[in-house]
Order: structure tokens, then C-alpha cells, then sequence
């Protein structure tokens, strides 16, 4: 396919990959690129370049000043201007489209996912399915996003790490899959900012909450929450948790 002008399908699949994976792995030695190339039929170069494109679409690095290669960026544009605009429906394409290359069906890859809702019908099962896959997606975009790592105390086991939204899923549809409205946390920290005992601040750090430091005698408390007041997260490789996002947490979920 050397030489040929890039489809559609494979501009998504490369965005996709793109959301997926830390800027500093964005080389022909990274293996998913390696695979992906291999699905596409295009070669490695040309996927890393692809992916190169994207950055330069990226509010992230325009605002570092990095540019990328801005060589194919008016290819790559609409396709980021589509998931700004409809993230929810562009994530589900994606993967649609990838499991086709990998010879899938949506519910047979995701199968762990779904197999609870096989007996679901119409349109009850396509949002159900639709809802299940984006958020695995989400969840792979923030870990990636934080390096696999709970960006509270460093935990690195993925078994043990959730993607936690700021504003929760239900709360925002259009902000429900915004790489800035996530947070990698471990599961007890992740449990904590979801029923807003623990919030974070203005300069990232994190606050307790009158109601979690009612129990300062405790030994629990002592052992896992003392030792993180005021910790500062650690940041992201792209994709900062939104000032406003976090503000709507402490203003609408944080027990003040």
C-alpha cells in the first residue's frame, strides 16, 4: 500500500492508537505500532508518522510548543475535530473498526465485558455494548496517560488501577470520554474521590474531607490517608486533569 493516499478507516485506527499510547512510545520500535502496521498492510514508518501527525493536532503539544510533523496535519485535523465534537461516537468506530481487522466481531473481542448482556435485544443491547467499549477505551487512555500508575501513591499493578472520572459518567455526556476528566487511581483512593472523601485542589493536590478526618484516630486513617494530604498528584504524560472539572468535583461530590 506503499505510496497510497490513507483511507478514512485507517485514520481512525491510527488515531486510536494514537489516544492509546504515551507520546515517548511513538517510535517504529514500539510494538503496538508494529502490530498495527501489520494489520493495516502499511509500514512502520508510515504509522509512525501518522501518529507524529496527530501530536501536531494536539492541543496538548501545540500548547508546549511542540509542533510535530506538520506535514500531514490537514489530513489528521478533522479526524481530531470529529472526536473533540463526538468522542463517544468516533471511540466506537474505532474499535469497530479494529475488530474487523482482527478478524472479530465487537462482542466476541469484548467478550468479558458482555457476556452478561447476551441475552439483550435491539437497541437496548447496541447502547449497552457501545457504553461498555468506550469506557474500556477510557480506561486505556488514562492509564496510558499516567504510565500505568496510580497518580497518588505510584501503585503500578493494572489489575489494581481504575480509570476515575472527575465528572462522573452520568453527570456529563460530552465530557464523559475527555482524556482531562480522568484520573488514574488505585481502588481504594479511586473509591474515596468517587464519594467525594478526598478531592484535589487548585495546584493538584489532595484535600480530605470534614467527614474522612473525623476519624483521624483511627488506624486506617493513620496508615492511608494522612500520608496523602496535600500530596501533589503525579502528572501526566498528556493530558492534565481540567481546572474546571476538578472545581465541579469539589463544588458537587467533595464532603466540604
Amino acid at each position: 500500500m506503499r505510496g497510497e493516499k490513507w483511507t478514512r478507516e485507517e485514520m481512525i485506527l491510527a488515531f486510536n492508537l494514537y489516544l492509546k499510547l504515551p507520546f515517548g512510545k511513538m517510535h517504529k520500535g514500539t510494538t503496538e505500532i508494529i502490530e498495527l502496521s501489520n494489520l493495516m498492510g502499511r509500514s512502520v514508518n508510515s504509522v509512525t508518522l501518522r501518529l507524529v501527525n496527530y501530536a501536531s493536532c494536539d492541543p496538548y503539544h501545540q500548547s508546549r510548543g511542540v509542533k510535530g510533523m506538520v506535514g500531514g496535519q490537514k489530513q489528521c485535523q478533522p479526524i481530531w475535530d470529529e472526536f473533540a465534537n463526538n468522542r463517544d461516537a468516533l471511540i466506537f468506530e474505532s474499535e469497530r473498526i479494529l475488530a474487523e481487522k482482527e478478524h472479530q466481531t465487537i462482542e466476541t473481542k469484548f467478550n468479558e465485558l458482555l457476556f452478561d448482556i447476551a441475552n439483550l435485544k435491539g437497541e437496548t443491547k447496541i447502547r449497552e455494548v457501545k457504553t461498555r467499549v468506550n469506557q474500556n477505551v477510557f480506561r486505556q487512555i488514562v492509564l496510558a496517560n499516567y504510565n500505568k500508575q496510580c497518580a497518588i501513591t505510584g501503585i503500578d499493578v493494572p489489575d489494581l488501577l481504575f480509570a476515575s472520572h472527575i465528572i462522573p459518567w452520568a453527570a456529563n455526556e460530552q465530557e464523559r470520554l475527555n482524556p482531562e476528566n480522568g484520573i488514574c487511581l488505585s481502588a481504594l483512593y479511586d473509591k474515596a474521590f468517587d464519594k467525594g472523601l478526598i478531592g484535589i485542589n487548585v495546584n493538584y493536590e489532595v484535600i480530605l474531607s470534614v467527614a474522612l478526618q473525623k476519624n483521624k484516630s483511627k488506624d486506617y486513617f493513620v496508615k492511608y490517608f494522612a500520608p496523602i494530604e496535600k500530596v501533589k498528584l503525579n502528572m501526566p504524560q498528556k493530558y492534565l486533569p481540567k481546572v474546571e472539572f476538578l472545581e465541579w468535583h469539589r463544588d458537587m461530590v467533595f464532603e466540604k
